[in-house]
């Protein structure tokens, strides 16, 4: 199948070592603008040249081995980063995703896994694909709209609102909650204070508007079918109704921001390679058919390209190997799955779209003690949206991705063209 070029230009690491001797400030800012743009080009190069990329700010690994390595060792390679500001963003508690193989992890993780049932797949899929289609029905009639705000937002706050019974107050107000959120959670390496300010103010909102659907619910005479009223029919001892309230915020936390972004990249890779498009758009009557499409197309571009960790002792990364290197203690590492992805000595011809990939090459979900908690619904919520989408014949891209602190999608603008349309 098609490829789209992914070598290198190269030239970064001599770039990057010219400015580290004038000015490493200068030379931090140069790696994050290319990480934000230019990323493709700088892991290949590293990739090559220089897989494990020690600078004063932080480690970036880039070989498959490695990356694997870094998520499958928590205890050495920590999520302590960024637990401290969601616990600051959810009260001060807690929270068990960012918490690494302790007690308190391992009981509430089983815990809402428990609640997040796979035997629910065939239903959150059914429901995601009626919303898509409600959602791109009642698109403009000229064929124009915005694919994050039109379909794929709206397609996760609905699966928050009547799957894991988390409506918020209406969903913007929601969205608005866990973009605040996940934001200084996941992407304020420099501690901007604008944004812990929005995520604390954000984060007791939404603990707020929980506390008041948990009394909701225990006042109600019958309880709906979804996951909170689950978790409140279970009544797990041990389990207080604050625990409730803090492993409930996590799911719209974890879905709402990292499934849309997805269903863009997905999106965005289909549409930039017309034979693979052409291919997909023939085998979306038959979701098995379908979804292998998405999951490439995710290969090639991961939404969370880089996931965060702390070294909390002294490690030899890729030991017994050319390429081993002593981690401190302390050392801020970013392990890069959307370079991992495209390593040769793992993954056979990296730079084509091949439908054949074992699962164990996919990164995109994560690997390890935090891989995504929900994989077997949220898989299935991404899959259909993007096939509910390419149903429709005539789409195609009429702009560029629009995105927040170079992570989050704000804009896709698409043409859902004529000959898509309905009525």
């Amino acid at each position: 199948m098609g490829a789209v070029d992914q070598a290198t230009t190269g030239g970064h690491l001599e770039r990057y070592e010219e400015a580290l001797a004038r000015d490493p400030m200068a030379a931090f800012g140069l790696v994050r603008e290319w990480m934000r743009t230019d990323w493709r080009s700088l892991f290949a190069e590293l990739r090559e040249r220089r897989p494990i990329f020690v600078t004063p700010a932080f480690t970036v690994v880039t070989r498959f081995a490695d990356v694997v390595e870094v998520l499958a060792h928590e205890e050495v390679f920590s999520v302590r980063s960024f637990g401290p500001r969601l616990d600051a963003a959810l009260g001060g508690a807690p929270f068990m995703l960012a918490r690494d193989a302790t007690p308190m992890n391992w009981r509430e993780k089983g815990l809402m896994q428990l609640m997040l049932d796979p035997q629910d797949a065939g239903r959150v899929r059914e429901l995601a694909g009626r919303l898509a289609d409600e959602l791109l029905g009642a698109a403009p009639r000229d064929g124009r709209f915005d694919a994050v705000d039109g379909l794929f937002r709206p397609v996760a706050l609905g699966v928050c609102a009547r799957y894991f019974g988390v409506p918020g107050p209406d969903p913007r107000t929601l969205g608005g909650w866990t973009r605040a959120v996940v934001s200084d959670g996941f992407a304020n390496f420099l501690g901007d204070p604008r944004l812990q300010a929005a995520s604390v103010s954000a984060g007791a909102e939404l603990l707020a508007h929980l506390r008041d659907r948990l009394a909701e619910l225990r006042a109600g005479d019958e309880l709906p079918d979804d996951v909170f009223a689950r978790l409140v029919r279970a009544s797990p001892p041990g389990v207080s109704d604050d625990r409730m309230v803090v492993n409930m915020a996590g799911l719209p936390l974890g879905f709402v921001e990292s499934a849309p972004g997805a269903m863009v990249e997905a999106v965005e890779q289909l549409l930039a390679r017309p034979q693979v498009l052409a291919e997909a758009r023939e085998a979306a009557a038959d979701p098995e058919r379908f979804d292998p499409y998405v999951w490439e197309a995710l290969r090639f571009s991961p939404f969370f390209k880089l996931l965060p960790r702390i070294c909390e002792r002294d490690h030899v990364l890729a030991a017994g190997t050319p390429r081993s290197t002593v981690i401190p203690a302390g050392t801020f590492v970013l392990a890069a799955p959307a370079s991992a992805m495209f390593d040769a000595d793992v993954v056979p011809e990296p730079d084509e779209f091949r439908l054949d990939r074992p699962r164990h090459h996919r990164l995109f979900f994560g690997y390890g003690h935090h891989a995504c908690l929900g994989v077997h619904l949220a898989g299935p919520v991404i899959a259909e949206t993007v096939r509910r989408l390419l149903l429709r014949p005539g789409v195609r891209a009429a702009g560029s991705v629009e995105r927040s602190l170079g992570i989050f999608p704000d804009a896709f603008p698409l043409d859902l063209g004529t000959e898509g349309r309905e009525g």
